[in-house]
C-alpha cells in the first residue's frame, strides 16, 4: 500500500473522533495563492504526487478552471496530519476569491470551523479580502493567516529582512484591524493573528516552503538564512528544510478549534431553534448519539452518478442506506444511497459518518445548497446563508433546436440547484428563460456548463442589467377597489430608513409574513426609528421591503389581510414603473372598507384592489429606477493613470479615491453596472495590458433623472410592455 491507501485507511478511522479532527478553509482575494497552497498542503499530506502540486491545481478538476486558472467550485479535500506524534483528519474546503463568487465562499464557510486566510505579501490586504474576513467571522469562523509570495519581496522588490518585516507588520495589522471591526465582542481580542503565538505563518506556495516563529525553533532556520536560500535559487531545498505543508498544518491543528469545541459558539449564531431541545444539546455538543442534523453546502452534478450533495454533518451518525428528511421538501423521506468521504474529485465510499465530518452523499434528490438535513420530520431549518450581493447582470437564454428546450428547462432547474447565487426564471407563456448572476465571468462560466457539461446548445441575449425600483417621498391613502366595487382599501407608500433597511441585510429582522419572535422584531424597528404604533403593525417583509397594518379595529380584516399580503409580495416583485424588484420601500395600510359576505372578498377581489391601491400609493410617492454599482479598484503605473480615468468616466463612473503605493496609483470608483459590460478588453487595450483591476458590488443607486425615461421605456419594451409607465389616474380608474 502506498501512502495514499494507508491515509485512506487512517482517515477512516478518525472520523469517528471529532477531537481530532479540523474543518478548515483557505480564503482570500483573487490570485493571492489559495488553490496553491491547498494543493500544496493535499500534496504533502500524501494525497496526490508532490511533483504535480500546484501545477496538477488537483482541486481545480473542471476544464474551465484549469483554462482560466481561476477556482470557481468550492471543492473538499480530506487529508490526514501527523502532529506530535498523533493523527488528525483535516477537511479542507478551497474557495473562489473573485467576487462573482461570493456566494460559494458564504456556503463554504458554513462547513468549516476555522479558515487559513491568505494574503499575498506584494498586493497586501485588498477588497475582496475584507469581504472574505466579515464572511468567515459572521459565521464565527477563527482566522489563522498565511503571507504568501514572499519570494516576490526578495527577488523581484529587492528588499532587506527589515523593510519585508514592515511590509508583514503592515499585513497583520491590516487583518487584525479587520478582526476587530467584525468578530463576535467575545472574539474580538482573543482570535487576533499574533505571530508570537504561532498564528501567522510565512511563505511561498508555489514553492512549496514556509515558516513561522514556533517553525523556527524547531528547524533552526533563521529569516536571514531563508532569504539567503531564496535569492541563491535554492528554494527546493528550503522546501526540504522548511516543508510547507507541516507548518501550515500543524498551524492549524495547534490554532483552529476542533468541531466539538467550535460548535458550542457556532450553532447559537447559525441555528435558531430550542438549544434545550435533544437536537439543540446534541449539536452544542457535536454528539453522534443525538438525532442527525446536516447542512447542506454544496451540491456538484456529477455526470456518472448524478447529484452529490456535500455538507457538514453538526449531529447524529450518518449511514448509508438510512432515511432522512430534507426541510422545505414537503415532509417526504430521502434514502442516502451513497455515503462518501472527498479527497480531490475522488470519492472514497464509506457505510457510517458522525457528527463533526464533512461527508458527500448521492441521493437527496430534493437538496439545493443551504438546505437542513434531520432524522427528524420537523427539524428547525438552519438560518438562510446570507449573501453580500444580489445578482446584478441577467441574460435571456433559449435553445437553439426546439427539440432541447425540456432539456434546457431540466438543465437550468440542475444549475440553480448547484449554485444557489444564480438564479432561474422560467417564463412558461414568452418561452423565455432568464439566468441571473453576479456579473459577466459568473454567467459566462455557467453558460459554458450550460454547452459542454449539460450539451445543450444555446442562444442568449446581451446581458441585461438587473434594476431596482423605489420611491422620492410619502404618497397616498391611495383607494383601491375591487372589480366588483365592494371591498376598498388604502394604503400608503414612502422611503424605508437605511437603518431598517441594514437590519433586513443583515438578516436580523427574517423574510416572510411568520415572525418566531415578534416581540424582537418590534423592539429592533423602534430602535432604526419607526414608531411603537408602525412597529406593532408589522405584517409581512418581502426583500428589502416591509408591510405595516395600522388600521384600528376593521371588521373581516384579519381573514383577508393573507390576501392582501399576497398582493403586497407581487407589487413588490413588479414595481410600477418597469416591472422590476421594489427596494426599500415601506407600505402602510391605513384604512378598509370590507363586504360583510366572504362570498364577496375571495382573492379574485382583494388580490386586485390591494395591489392598485399599493401602486397608486407608489406613483403619488414618485418612482425612482435604481441601479445596481460597482466599486473598481484599478493599479496602474502614474504615466497611464490619464486613460483609465477616461475609461472610467466614459462608462459614467466616478473616481471616489487616488493613493499611490510605491510606483503605482491605485485608482478606487464607482461605476453602474451597466458600464461595465466589455470594461475587462477596453481597459486592457487602453493600457497595454499594463493594469490589475477588480471589483465588489456595492448597492444600489439613482439612475440620473435625466436618463430615467430612456432606461424605463427601453426595459418596458423588453418585457413587452407600452414604453410609457402607467399613472396615477389609471390606477384609480380600476
Amino acid at each position: 500500500m502506498g501512502r495514499k491507501e494507508d491515509n485512506i485507511e487512517k482517515a477512516k478511522v478518525l472520523v469517528g473522533n471529532p477531537e481530532r479532527i479540523r474543518n478548515i478553509g483557505i480564503a482570500a482575494h483573487i490570485d493571492h495563492g489559495k488553490t496553491t497552497l491547498s494543493d500544496n498542503l493535499i500534496a504533502g499530506a500524501g494525497m496526490m504526487s508532490e511533483e504535480l502540486a500546484g501545477k496538477q491545481l488537483l482541486l481545480d478538476y473542471d476544464e474551465q478552471e484549469q483554462a482560466r486558472g481561476i477556482t470557481i467550485n468550492a471543492a473538499v479535500a480530506s487529508m490526514v496530519h501527523d502532529f506530535n506524534g498523533k493523527d488528525f483528519l483535516i477537511n479542507l474546503i478551497d474557495t473562489p476569491g473573485h467576487v462573482d463568487f461570493g456566494g460559494d465562499v458564504t456556503r463554504a464557510m458554513r462547513a468549516v470551523d476555522g479558515v487559513i486566510i491568505v494574503v499575498d505579501s506584494v498586493e497586501g490586504v485588498m477588497p475582496q479580502t475584507e469581504t472574505v474576513i466579515r464572511q468567515a467571522l459572521r459565521e464565527r469562523v477563527k482566522p489563522v493567516l498565511f503571507i504568501n509570495k514572499v519570494d516576490r519581496l526578495i527577488n523581484e522588490l529587492k528588499l532587506n529582512s527589515e523593510e519585508m518585516q514592515k511590509r508583514f507588520q503592515k499585513v497583520i495589522v491590516d487583518v487584525n484591524r479587520l478582526i476587530s471591526k467584525y468578530a463576535a465582542d467575545e472574539f474580538k481580542q482573543s482570535w487576533q493573528v499574533n505571530v508570537q503565538e504561532g498564528k501567522v505563518a510565512f511563505g511561498s506556495a508555489y514553492n512549496n516552503w514556509a515558516t513561522s516563529v514556533p517553525a523556527m525553533q524547531s528547524t533552526k532556520l533563521t529569516f536571514k538564512e531563508i532569504a539567503e536560500y531564496v535569492r541563491n535559487g535554492n528554494q527546493k531545498e528550503l522546501a526540504k528544510k522548511a516543508q510547507l505543508h507541516k507548518i501550515i498544518l500543524n498551524m492549524v491543528v495547534s490554532h483552529l478549534p476542533n468541531p466539538k469545541d467550535a460548535q458550542k459558539y457556532r450553532i447559537p449564531q447559525i441555528w435558531k431553534g430550542d438549544l434545550d431541545s435533544p437536537l439543540g444539546k446534541a449539536m452544542m455538543e457535536c454528539s453522534s448519539n443525538g438525532p442527525v442534523s446536516m447542512m447542506i453546502t454544496k451540491v456538484i452534478i456529477d455526470p456518472h452518478a448524478g447529484e452529490v450533495a456535500v455538507g457538514r454533518i453538526f449531529s447524529g451518525v450518518l449511514r448509508k442506506g438510512s432515511e432522512v428528511y430534507i426541510s422545505k421538501a414537503g415532509g417526504v423521506k430521502y434514502k442516502i444511497q451513497v455515503l462518501a468521504m472527498m479527497v480531490g474529485a475522488d470519492r472514497i465510499q464509506i457505510d457510517e459518518i458522525s457528527a463533526g465530518n464533512i461527508a458527500a452523499t448521492i441521493g437527496l434528490k430534493a437538496a439545493i445548497a443551504g438546505s437542513t438535513i434531520s432524522s427528524l420530520p420537523d427539524m428547525e431549518a438552519f438560518e438562510p446563508m446570507l449573501h453580500y450581493t444580489d445578482p446584478v447582470v441577467t441574460l435571456a437564454i433559449e435553445a437553439k433546436h426546439t427539440a432541447d428546450l425540456p432539456k434546457l428547462i431540466d438543465v437550468l432547474r440542475n444549475i440553480s440547484k448547484a449554485d444557489p447565487s444564480i438564479q432561474v426564471e422560467i417564463n412558461q407563456e414568452t418561452g423565455e428563460h432568464l439566468i441571473s448572476g453576479m456579473g459577466e465571468l459568473h454567467l459566462e462560466i455557467t453558460l459554458y456548463r450550460i454547452r459542454n457539461d449539460y450539451k445543450v446548445d444555446v442562444t442568449t441575449s446581451e446581458p441585461l442589467v438587473v434594476y431596482r425600483e423605489t420611491v422620492e417621498r410619502h404618497g397616498g391613502p391611495f383607494e383601491g377597489k375591487s372589480p366588483n366595487k365592494h371591498n376598498r382599501f388604502y394604503f400608503e407608500a414612502e422611503p424605508l430608513s437605511e437603518d431598517v433597511i441594514q437590519l433586513i441585510k443583515d438578516g436580523k429582522i427574517p423574510q416572510g409574513a411568520k415572525f418566531k419572535d415578534k416581540k424582537t422584531v418590534i423592539d429592533l424597528l423602534q430602535q432604526a426609528g419607526i414608531s411603537r404604533e408602525e412597529a406593532r403593525g408589522l405584517e409581512s417583509v418581502e426583500g428589502m421591503n416591509i408591510m405595516f397594518d395600522v388600521t384600528k379595529g376593521i371588521q373581516y380584516l384579519d381573514e383577508t389581510m393573507e390576501l392582501l399580503i399576497d398582493s403586497f409580495t407581487e407589487v413588490m416583485n413588479r414595481g410600477p414603473l418597469a416591472n422590476e424588484k421594489v427596494y426599500g420601500v415601506k407600505v402602510k395600510l391605513s384604512d378598509a372598507k370590507l363586504h360583510e359576505d366572504s362570498i364577496h372578498r375571495g382573492p379574485a377581489q382583494v388580490i386586485p384592489a390591494g395591489r392598485n391601491s399599493i401602486y397608486g400609493a407608489m406613483v403619488q410617492a414618485k418612482r425612482v429606477l435604481m441601479e445596481p454599482m460597482q466599486r473598481v479598484f484599478i493599479n496602474v503605473p502614474q504615466e497611464i493613470m490619464g486613460s483609465v480615468t477616461n475609461e472610467i468616466q466614459q462608462r459614467r463612473g466616478v473616481v471616489e479615491e487616488m493613493r499611490q503605493e510605491g510606483e503605482e496609483i491605485v485608482i478606487v470608483s464607482k461605476v453602474p453596472v451597466a458600464g461595465m459590460f466589455g470594461f475587462a478588453s477596453a481597459i486592457r487595450s487602453a493600457t497595454g495590458g499594463k493594469v490589475l483591476w477588480s471589483s465588489e458590488n456595492c448597492g444600489y443607486e439613482r439612475v440620473p433623472p435625466e436618463l430615467q425615461p430612456q432606461v424605463v421605456a427601453k426595459i418596458r419594451e423588453r418585457k413587452g410592455l407600452k414604453p410609457e409607465p402607467y399613472d396615477e389616474a389609471y390606477y384609480a380608474s380600476l
